[in-house]
């Protein structure tokens, strides 16, 4: 039976049972439980349990415990069930130790990073173990030292080994983390297919940029939007916020952590979804890309014709050869992009300025909503 017991153990996404893992926060509060229990009692410990703060409760095995008489570490191994990340198979170690004065005391070991910018959760300089595992750690080392009836203090050292090879491949440099990973995690556990730990990636680099006094965004969907950066004029090796698929919530986030404006750069094939109101990207939330452009041709003076062409295209680009030939990418343009700008305005009702530029791999810059002009000065002068 695996760390999570019973109908908890699972969810279901898309109508597919998959299932739970828990966080290197949990790793870090169990293996803080069972080395305190080794250091009180002096006897080694097999297994330990929390109750997550989800509610769910969680008993793993313990891995490479050592005990000696001041100090006692042992290991647990993170499991992301069904939505393995990067950290997934890593060991979370604990290492304890008594202290002079009371309460406990959480530190970062080696592998774990240190926070190098502010707007993260932790302060600059501080080990990067954020408040919610603290908390974890706090309350089962408390509970164990309960039980044993020890009222000194405990210090805890939580470390991971192989914590700078995997930072690598994580997006904690950009985010100014270093030297190791992240100890994560609010729930305690780890969603299969969950877009909250995604989410929670993206508000932490928009914490740091906005940190540093810069007030204007520039955001791309992904890779398409990097790549036509590189070398769009004023742009180039400026790196901007990927917001993935997740626009309207990524309008929502800037406009919370108080962005000032954010410019939307990204292929047709994602923001033309937007002028059909559809923002959240993905396409299992929605499509439509070949309705709204069929549509929008319509009223740029396509024929009934064009737009069944367009219905039968697969990609934005086929669309676009398709208007080519009649002359109508223009038009078509100019009667999309205002309800990008529209829906955009909508969805932050006045709170920030937002704009938008989309291209095509194929036809280059098709348009942009009338304020991106001077929002791309802020962004370009660093504002």
């Amino acid at each position: 039976m695996g760390a999570i017991e019973g109908e908890q153990a699972f969810v279901y996404v898309g109508g597919r049972k998959l299932r739970r893992g828990f966080t290197t926060g949990s790793c870090a509060a169990l293996a803080s439980k069972a080395a305190v229990q080794m250091l009180l009692s002096g006897s080694p410990v097999d297994s330990v349990d929390i109750v997550t703060p989800k509610g769910i409760p969680l008993h793993v095995p313990v891995e490479d415990a050592a005990i000696s008489p001041d100090r006692a570490s042992c290991a647990v191994r993170k499991d992301g069930g069904d939505d393995a990340d990067d950290t997934n198979g890593a060991l979370i170690y604990a290492t304890v130790s008594r202290k002079g004065t009371a309460g406990v005391e959480v530190e970062g070991g080696p592998g774990v990073g240190r926070v190098t910018r502010r707007g993260l959760d932790q302060p600059v300089g501080a080990a990067a173990i954020n408040r919610i595992p603290r908390a974890m750690i706090m309350e089962a080392v408390g509970d164990v030292c309960g039980a044993f009836g020890y009222t000194g203090g405990i210090s805890v050292e939580i470390g991971v080994p192989e914590g700078v090879r995997i930072a690598e491949r994580t997006f904690n440099s950009r985010l100014g983390i270093v030297g190791g990973i992240s100890i994560l995690g609010t729930s305690g556990i780890v969603e299969p297919m969950s877009e909250t730990a995604l989410l929670d990636s993206i508000r932490a680099e928009t914490k740091v940029f906005l940190a540093s006094g810069r007030r204007y965004i520039l955001t791309v969907p992904g890779n398409y939007g990097k790549d036509f950066l590189a070398s769009y004029p004023g742009l180039e090796g400026r790196q901007p916020i990927e917001c993935s698929n997740f626009v309207g919530d990524f309008l929502d986030m800037a406009a919370e952590l108080g962005a000032e404006g954010v410019l939307l750069v990204g292929n047709l094939g994602k923001l033309v979804k937007l002028a059909g109101g559809i923002m959240n990207t993905h396409s299992r939330n929605a499509d439509a890309r070949m309705e709204i452009l069929a549509s929008n041709a319509l009223l740029a003076g396509a024929d009934a014709e064009t737009a069944s062409s367009i219905l039968g295209c697969v990609s934005t680009d086929d669309a676009l050869e398709v208007l080519s030939g009649k002359g109508l990418v223009g038009p078509t343009m100019d009667v999309l992009i205002p309800k990008i700008e529209f829906h955009m305005n909508h969805r932050v009702k006045g709170a920030i300025r937002v704009a938008a530029i989309t291209f095509s791999s194929e036809f280059g810059i098709l348009g942009e909503t009338p304020s991106a002009g001077e929002l791309l000065k802020k962004i370009e002068a660093g504002e």
